[in-house]
């Protein structure tokens, strides 16, 4: 039965709706990307986070995102995505790509950020990057031959066409389906409400 009680329920409910919509605004919390990214239209949201291990900021993101990926939907696809600006940044890219590649423990890139920003090893050359994954039991051999193979380099290159593309000026930084961008401007908590919100928007797009 609709009564003047349900009614106002009703609005209530409503109104909560709206400002919870409102609370976040395009141009102001989150951004178009000039140049979107073509994405598959597959009911899936694809979220990228651009980082760099030497990051700081990064570092302190790691416990934040992972946390937040735990809890993820099945319609929503994670990924992460190294920066490539200069040498240092496509050498650590090459780093991710090989852990990934050599399907590590999720814990190796953990132990990146803490070897970098703890141990203050900033694995700036091939034969750290060597030394640091014989800890894993990765042979330096090993090692060499991935960060020199075809697939990790190509890995490397398409991180480096997607990061111009998009424009990636800052790290960490988020991108929801190719065509919006979500940068650190408050806390990481708030932020990642950000991607919530249009992950949200952008379900019905994807």
């Amino acid at each position: 039965m609709l009564t003047m009680k349900n009614l106002y329920k009703f609005f209530a409910v409503a109104l909560i709706s709206v400002s919870i919509n409102a609370e976040y605004k395009l141009g102001k919390d989150y951004r178009l990307i000039d140049n979107p990214v073509q994405v598959r239209k597959d009911g899936i949201v694809e979220v990228t986070e651009a980082f760099w291990y030497g990051c700081n900021h990064c570092y302190n993101f790691e416990p934040s995102i992972n946390a937040w990926e735990s809890k993820l939907d099945a319609d929503i696809k994670f990924e992460k995505m190294p920066i490539t600006w200069g040498g240092i940044h496509q050498l650590h890219a090459a780093l991710f790509y090989t852990i990934e590649s050599l399907k590590l423990d999720k814990s190796t890139h953990s132990a990146v950020f803490v070897t970098i920003h703890k141990e203050g090893n900033f694995l700036q050359n091939p034969k750290a990057i060597q030394d640091f994954l014989a800890k894993f039991g990765v042979a330096p051999e090993v090692t060499t031959q991935y960060l020199n193979s075809f697939g990790v380099k190509q890995k490397v290159n398409r991180s480096i066409k997607y990061g111009r593309q998009v424009k990636v000026t800052g790290v960490p930084m988020m991108i929801v389906d190719g065509t919006y961008i979500i940068e650190t401007k408050g806390s990481f908590a708030d932020m990642l409400k950000v991607v919530d919100h249009v992950v949200d928007l952008q379900r019905p797009n994807s």
